[in-house]
């Protein structure tokens, strides 16, 4: 790559006063060729191939972060989805295989390891039912490992067992972790259409279709976008969507040559460049704020969907021209803790609940990091789960589900989380059962959409 010295001045400037850094470098490393039937064997195999590979990961991620003077905010790890190797595993191995998961980050002094995870967006196998009954205690007993569930896909259609299922599930992590407000629920994220190559937690596996070891790269520039609009004032919405456009292409540049710079000095292949807004609680690093910038008094009121879908647009045509290598999630992340301008809307009365779902009909995720009061059920749960499983499924698109039902905790309370997972005001949820409709199980079939071939 070739970078010019006035995009060096404007990478300086966004660093130093726009809040740009580079939100994490994932490394994805295949688990595979650890399965064994002997689970001794098989614990022993993952902890020395992870410390292995991921070896020089947070050493050559801090190296190049002084070298270019851009901050990498997490060094992170993705793995095989672990259901996969548990083979006859009892519940008790795989808890322990999440606890050496656990002591292999902390190992390497990464923030999170993800794949503590499973498919079941078809049907359940016995290695995924192993692993579905050890969630609970797995993460309330680890601190950095983080798990995915796909419930269904545009081709398979929606799996509603495994649905009522991460319902119940949810509700005991939040349960067993109660003396942190439910936290375990954090590190646990339900999908639809989930992708192979995300490298943003707690969604993060290394699929199937993927090599041996890559590096992954998950930029962010809220406040840099933000800073652009202000700008432009009295820009109208084509040229609002024109200046994200320019304004993310620097963004990803940045962030691609970093990423390929760590992956060489870990002797990894460069992956793909995940191109989504991430906010965090800092001041002015807000995706709520852009959307208020681009003409809402507050998010959530009428017009939000209309400014969220051209954001996201314009962060997707900006990147792609940039990167020959975009993946994992790309858009925007709208996860309420994370985001002062999400909180400040819930809290004024202008974004509900039922308006974060209509969201995530145009960005691209869906409800995340939201604390639920702790009277909702398991069956809402897994009713909140199959709407937004609904949502990807008929629109070909990844949504997810990562909500908290904070134990004690009512609407219009506050939770401290703490840290990148920040604060979040409490919402309610209806009151009117959804018990009968999730225990009907089954499967709801796949749409008219899936038949593309």
């Amino acid at each position: 790559m070739n970078i010019e010295l006035t995009e060096m001045m404007e990478t300086i400037r966004m660093v130093q006063m726009e809040n740009l850094d580079i939100r994490t470098v994932t490394m994805g490393i295949s688990l595979s060729d650890c399965a064994d039937s002997d689970f001794e064997k098989m614990n022993k195999r993952v902890y020395e191939k992870i410390t292995s590979y991921a070896g020089n990961l947070k050493t050559a991620a801090e190296e190049v972060e002084k070298e270019y003077g851009i901050p990498i905010v997490n060094k992170r790890i993705s793995v095989t989805p672990v259901a996969e190797i548990l083979g006859n595993a009892t519940k008790e191995q795989a808890v322990e295989l999440a606890k050496t998961l656990d002591r292999a980050a902390k190992t390497l002094g990464v923030d999170f390891i993800g794949g503590y995870s499973a498919l079941v967006h078809k049907g359940i196998t016995k290695g995924e039912q192993t692993l579905l009954d050890a969630l609970p205690e797995a993460l309330s007993v680890t601190e950095r490992v983080c798990s995915s569930i796909s419930v269904a896909t545009t081709r398979t259609g929606i799996n509603m067992d495994a649905v009522r299922l991460m319902g119940e599930i949810i509700k005991e992590t939040a349960e067993r972790t109660k003396d942190q407000d439910g936290l375990g629920c954090a590190k646990l994220v339900v999908f639809s259409n989930p992708v192979e190559d995300n490298p943003f937690m707690a969604g993060a596996f290394h699929g199937t279709g993927e090599g041996e070891a890559v590096l992954n790269v998950g930029v962010s520039g809220p406040g840099v976008v933000l800073n652009a609009l202000r700008r432009h004032p009295d820009a109208d919405l084509g040229q609002v969507a024109d200046v994200i456009k320019k304004t993310v292409f620097k963004i990803t540049r940045a962030g691609e040559l970093i990423g390929r710079v760590v992956a060489e000095r870990l002797g990894v292949p460069f992956g793909i460049m995940d191109l989504s807004l991430a906010p965090t609680n800092a001041t002015n690093d807000s995706v709520a704020e852009i959307l208020e910038e681009i003409g809402l008094e507050r998010v959530g009121t009428h017009g939000t969907i209309a400014a969220l879908a051209l954001m996201n647009d314009a962060v997707k045509k900006g990147g792609a021209m940039a990167s020959s290598y975009v993946g994992g999630l790309s858009g925007a992340f709208i996860p309420v803790s994370e985001d002062e301008g999400m909180i400040r809307g819930i809290m004024d009365g202008a974004l509900t609940f039922s308006k974060l779902e209509a969201m995530t009909c145009v960005c691209s995720v869906g409800l995340d990091m939201i604390a639920l009061s702790g009277e909702a059920s398991a069956e809402t749960l897994a009713a909140i789960i199959a709407d937004e499983a609904a949502i990807g499924m008929i629109n070909k698109k990844t949504t997810a589900v990562r909500v908290i039902p904070v134990p004690g905790k009512k609407e219009g309370d506050i939770v401290e989380f703490g840290g990148l997972l920040g604060r979040a005001p409490v919402m309610g949820v209806n009151a009117f059962s959804s018990e009968k409709l999730i225990r009907r199980g089954g499967r709801i079939p796949a749409p008219l959409q899936s038949l593309i071939n």
